[in-house]
């Protein structure tokens, strides 16, 4: 008896058609919406908190300078001033590098609503979008 050897692919492999692609896609862009516009309130809200803090530093650090002008203070608040400084220029680095994510979020949320759109006029060629 001769041995046959019959190879059989697990996966076939062919390209997905267009609707499959446009479905996959779709759920992709539907799978990460929510995430996206999640931490793109995260991040707002984590911005308006620095600039609070920001102001805050300002408010007790103006505070230290006027007390250490008019009264003679036993404690020197220099020291305390400078840190209060460092602090606020460390939030500011840290609200710079948060608005970059939050314009790298915008985009990204753009892009993903632009492309939705386009993908839905192509699966729908005849409906107007306003």
């Amino acid at each position: 008896m001769a041995e046959t050897n019959i190879y059989v692919s697990p996966v076939e492999e062919r390209p997905l058609d267009d609707r499959t692609r446009d479905a996959i896609t779709d759920g992709l862009v539907d799978l990460l919406r929510p995430a996206v516009e999640e931490i793109d309130d995260r991040v707002k809200c984590v911005r308006e908190s620095q600039m609070e803090l920001r102001q805050q530093i300002d408010l007790v650090s103006d505070h230290l300078k006027k007390i250490s002008e008019i009264e003679a203070v036993p404690v020197d608040l220099e020291p305390y001033v400078k840190k209060l400084n460092n602090s606020r220029r460390r939030v500011m680095l840290v609200n710079n590098i948060l608005q970059n994510v939050q314009d790298r979020l915008n985009k990204l949320h753009t892009n993903v609503s632009k492309e939705t759109a386009r993908r839905k006029s192509l699966l729908d060629p005849g409906a107007t979008f306003k």
